[in-house]
C-alpha cells in the first residue's frame, strides 16, 4: 500500500468516524403530523410551522451547537399508525421528545410517554392532558404531556364568559341557549362536559348536542335542527374543513346563531373558503398576533417562514404561527436539558419548568407568555377572542384578501380565567 493510499484510507476513516460522531451527537425528536387525514386542513400549516422552525434552528447552529434530527411522520390522523410510530421512537429510534398532534392519539400514548419518560408537546389541547399528577381528580396523571395555549375546555369557558356578557349587553329576554356541535370523537368531545357545566352555571339553557362528522359533507339536517332549537350560541368542535360545510349549510338555511369556534375551528383559509358564511364567527387565538402583526417577534416568524418560502410571499394562517411557538418552547426545554445532564426525556420535562411567564427568545409579542409547573400543565388561563370578519368576495389569493381587508381578524376580548383547582384536567 502506498503512502498516498494510506493517507486516503486514514482520511476516509476519519471522515466516517466524524460522520458517525456527528450522527450520534444529533438530538433526535419525533414529529407526528397530519398532512393527509381528517384534520389535515389545519394540520398542514401547523406541521409546516414546526418543520420550518427546526430547519431554521439547525441553520442557526442547532441547540447549543448540536444539530436536531427531526423525524416528521404523516400519520394521517390514524391512532394505530401513531402508536406504531411511537414504538419506533421509544425503541431503536429513540427520541428525546415528541412534537405531537391529535387528541385521540395523544391520549392513547399518555401512559406510554410516562412509562418511557418521553415528553410530548402536542397540538391537542384536551384538558385531560394538563394534569401531571392526577390531583384534579378528573383525569389520569399525564406527567409527560404538554401543549401551548389554553386548553379546549378553558377556551370554551372563555367564549361562554364573553357570550354571557354579550347576551346581557344585547338586552334580550329570557335565557340564552347554548349547544355543543361536533363529531362524536375524543377531540370535539374533550371540552363538552366542561363547557356545558359552565354554560348552565352562567345561566344558559343547554341544548342537546348536535353531531356532525370531522370531514366536509352535507349538514343541512343539522342546520335545520339548530334553527328549530332556537339556539343562540353554538360551539363548533371540529376543524375548519367540516365547519365550513356547516357554516355554508346554516347560512343557506337562514340560521341566526352566534357560532363559537375552537382553536382549530376557524382560520383565514376557512374564511376564504366559506366566504360570507364565516363572517362573525368568534374563536380563540393562541398567539398574540396573526401573520404580519405588529410585534417584534414577527421578524423571527418571517425568517422561519422563509425556510420553505424563500421569496417570503406566502401568507401563513394562525396555525402556522402556533406551530412555530410550540416548536420553540420545545427547543428551549431541550436546550436547558442539554446543559443540565443531557437531552434525555426526563431532563427535557424538567426544562419546561425552569421559567415563569415564558416567551421563547426572539418571539416577543407573538407567543403568549406560558408557565408549566410539575403540578399544573395549564400554560395559560388567558383566552384571546377574535371575530372573523368577511366583507366581500373571497376568490382572490388569501394574502391579497387579508391585505385588502376583505378578511380580517377583529379582537373581541381577552378573558382571564381563574386558575381553579377543580378545573385542572377537566
Amino acid at each position: 500500500m502506498t503512502m498516498k493510499t494510506l493517507l486516503s484510507a486514514a482520511s476516509l476513516a476519519l471522515l466516517l468516524g466524524g460522520a458517525a460522531g456527528t450522527a450520534q451527537a444529533q438530538i433526535a425528536l419525533g414529529h407526528l403530523a397530519d398532512y393527509s387525514g381528517a384534520t389535515s386542513d389545519v394540520g398542514t400549516p401547523f406541521g409546516q410551522g414546526v418543520a420550518d422552525t427546526y430547519v431554521w434552528i439547525n441553520k442557526n447552529g442547532g441547540i447549543n451547537g448540536t444539530k436536531v434530527n427531526v423525524d416528521t411522520v404523516d400519520y394521517g390522523y390514524q391512532v394505530p399508525r401513531a402508536i406504531a410510530q411511537y414504538k419506533k421512537w421509544s425503541g431503536s429510534d429513540k427520541v428525546a421528545a415528541i412534537l405531537g398532534w391529535g387528541t385521540a392519539d395523544t391520549e392513547a400514548l399518555t401512559g406510554f410517554l410516562a412509562e418511557d419518560k418521553i415528553p410530548d408537546i402536542s397540538a391537542s389541547y384536551a384538558a385531560a392532558l394538563s394534569d401531571p399528577t392526577g390531583a384534579g381528580g378528573k383525569a389520569k396523571p399525564a406527567p409527560y404531556n404538554f401543549f401551548y395555549g389554553p386548553s379546549y375546555s378553558d377556551a370554551v369557558r372563555g367564549m361562554l364568559t364573553w357570550a354571557a356578557e354579550d347576551w346581557k349587553a344585547k338586552g334580550k329576554p329570557g335565557k340564552a341557549k347554548f349547544v355543543h356541535m361536533g363529531a362524536n370523537h375524543p377531540y370535539p368531545n374533550a371540552p363538552k362536559a366542561a363547557g356545558e357545566a359552565l354554560a348552565a352555571e352562567l345561566g344558559f339553557e343547554v341544548l342537546p348536542p348536535l353531531v356532525f362528522a370531522l370531514t366536509p359533507g352535507d349538514y343541512s339536517a343539522q342546520c335545520l335542527t339548530l334553527k328549530s332549537s332556537g339556539a343562540n350560541y353554538a360551539y363548533l368542535g371540529n376543524t375548519a374543513g367540516s365547519n365550513i360545510s356547516v357554516l355554508n349549510a346554516c347560512k343557506a338555511a337562514g340560521v341566526d346563531v352566534q357560532f363559537l369556534g375552537n382553536v382549530w375551528g376557524m382560520d383565514e383559509n376557512a374564511a376564504k373558503a366559506a366566504g360570507a358564511a364565516a363572517n362573525g364567527v368568534v374563536f380563540p387565538l393562541r398567539t398574540a398576533v396573526a401573520w404580519g402583526g405588529d410585534a417584534p417577534g414577527m421578524k423571527t416568524v418571517m425568517d422561519i417562514s422563509k425556510m420553505s418560502d424563500a421569496a417570503g410571499t406566502v401568507y401563513r394562517p394562525v396555525h402556522y404561527i402556533a406551530g412555530v411557538c410550540t416548536a420553540l418552547y420545545m427547543k428551549e426545554a431541550v436546550e436547558w436539558a442539554a446543559k443540565n445532564g443531557g437531552a434525555t426525556g426526563e431532563n427535557v420535562k424538567k426544562g419546561f419548568y425552569q421559567k415563569k411567564d415564558w416567551v421563547p427568545a426572539g418571539m416577543d409579542g407573538v407567543c403568549n407568555p406560558s408557565t408549566w409547573t410539575d403540578k399544573d400543565h395549564r400554560p395559560t388561563m388567558k383566552v384571546d377572542l377574535y371575530r372573523m370578519k368577511v366583507s366581500g368576495a373571497t376568490d382572490a389569493p388569501l394574502g391579497d384578501l387579508v391585505k385588502n381587508g376583505v378578511i380580517k381578524l377583529e379582537k373581541v376580548k381577552t378573558v382571564d380565567l381563574p386558575r381553579k383547582p377543580e378545573w385542572l384536567g377537566w
